[in-house]
């Protein structure tokens, strides 16, 4: 790698570019980290400017705007270069105005032309002459929330709808804060106990989840250089993503069908509280043989290959494929438009739209209505989405059970209780509610 291709703001402009073209900023950061020789430091400002400008990336282009006549004219990477220096400016205290300048500008010449260097430098110091603007002084609400929240008007209008302005408004506050690094030990394997002392030995702080019960939350180090991960004994997971298979009733000797699994973080934590010894098995699906292959890979690193079964079919086709076969526990962690993912993949606000939300919601219905008949009577089916939206959500719930009526409402229990004085069945995580992911896990039963 040349100089500025190993420099943390010309790898961020670099990954920006490639997020702007469709790859995951989460996967795309792992790859080019693992792929250079940068320092810790260094890769966790890269890590830093490139969720940054993702989550700020709407205040950051209307404080632009008024420095670049023609927008569409300006190559991607010339545009994200000046993204990341404002970003920069305006939430990276520590970082001198100066510095900033210099990198912006060399990197400009580096790897554009004289031109692009000139363009660069002009828009920068235009902008440090004339000052920006604050969206915080726009007088109509709902665009001056989007444009200082960064979040697009239709999720705050859906939003405000569903839940009121002030819950609203503190959750656009908690998603552009950094999201957790949170772990999940495989209790199966080792103690809560032990592992802690394990990673504390390592190196890393260790607190315990106020979510899940096998949760740490780490900080110090990236999660997957612990000795454990590498071993299997834990594995990198969001806290509120262990709580639909938590509040499961595992018993080691059921057959369990994860009808929607991949990249299986959910499957072999079921697989975990199963017994080969008993020939406990899940079954896991997924539409995509690819992401089958994830599954399959995740489940020999976790080692529990032994009680997972996986096969490439669309879940709303379980029928022609199961036609005989009834599964004691079913879990539907379905697709869905990921919105209460935000803090940790922070460009999905900008990709979807209310007409996905619509379409997602019968997708998920009709999962559920396929599965329904392979639940054994008495036997529950656990309905989980990361999205905070009703349409995906309750709505999903409610037409389930008016559709089968074969099937109730039943109270969703975690270890530890959570929102233990709500008054619905189902579990609501919202982003500011733990600093975790958002999320919904209704269930039902089958009681004919």
């Amino acid at each position: 790698m040349s100089k500025v291709d190993n420099n943390p703001r010309s790898m961020a402009v670099t990954a920006l570019t490639r997020v702007k073209n469709g790859a995951y900023s989460n996967l795309q950061l792992n790859q080019m980290i693992d792929d250079s020789n940068i320092s810790q430091r260094d890769a966790g400002l890269m890590t830093t400017i490139v969720y940054g400008v993702i989550q700020h990336r709407m205040t950051i282009d209307y404080q632009l705007e008024p420095f670049i006549k023609n927008q569409k004219r300006v190559a991607d990477w010339v545009m994200i270069l000046l993204e990341t220096a404002v970003y920069q400016m305006q939430y990276l205290e520590r970082v001198p105005k100066r510095a900033i300048f210099d990198e912006s500008i060399e990197i400009a010449k580096t790897r554009g032309h004289e031109g692009i260097r000139r363009f660069v430098t002009g828009v920068l110091h235009q902008m440090d002459r004339v000052g920006i603007k604050d969206p915080a002084d726009i007088d109509d609400p709902i665009k001056r929330q989007s444009l200082v929240y960064s979040v697009p008007e239709w999720l705050i209008n859906e939003l405000t709808d569903q839940l009121g302005a002030d819950k609203t408004t503190s959750i656009l506050k908690s998603i552009n804060h950094p999201a957790n690094q949170s772990i999940r030990v495989a209790t199966e394997q080792l103690s809560m106990a032990d592992a802690k002392a394990a990673l504390e030995e390592e190196g890393y702080k260790v607190a315990d989840s106020q979510v899940a019960v096998q949760g740490f939350v780490l900080s110090g180090k990236p999660a997957n250089q612990a000795k454990l991960f590498k071993s299997g004994q834990v594995t990198i997971q969001d806290e509120s993503a262990m709580l639909p298979a938590e509040s499961m009733q595992i018993q080691p000797n059921m057959m369990i069908l994860d009808a929607c699994s991949a990249p299986g973080g959910k499957t072999v934590q079921i697989a975990g509280q199963l017994s080969a010894d008993q020939r406990g098995q899940v079954v896991a699906l997924d539409i995509h043989e690819h992401k089958v292959h994830l599954v399959k890979q995740n489940a020999r690193r976790m080692n529990v290959s032994d009680r997972v079964v996986t096969q490439a079919i669309d879940a709303r086709k379980i029928q022609d494929v199961f036609k005989d076969q009834t599964f004691d526990e079913i879990l539907v962690d379905a697709p869905c438009s990921g919105i209460g993912l935000v803090r940790r993949k922070p460009e999905i606000r900008y990709e979807k739209q209310l007409k996905d939300v619509t379409s997602l919601a019968k997708i998920q219905l009709d999962i559920l209505n396929a599965v329904a008949q392979k639940v054994k009577i008495n036997g529950i089916i656990t309905y989980s989405t990361c999205t905070i939206l009703n349409q995906e959500n309750r709505d999903v719930v409610k037409a389930f059970l008016a559709e089968h009526p074969d099937f109730e409402s039943q109270r969703v229990e975690t270890a530890r209780d959570l929102k233990a004085d709500r008054t619905t069945d189902y579990l609501e995580i919202y982003p500011d509610d733990f600093d975790s992911d958002g999320f919904f896990i209704g269930q039902f039963k089958r009681v004919r």
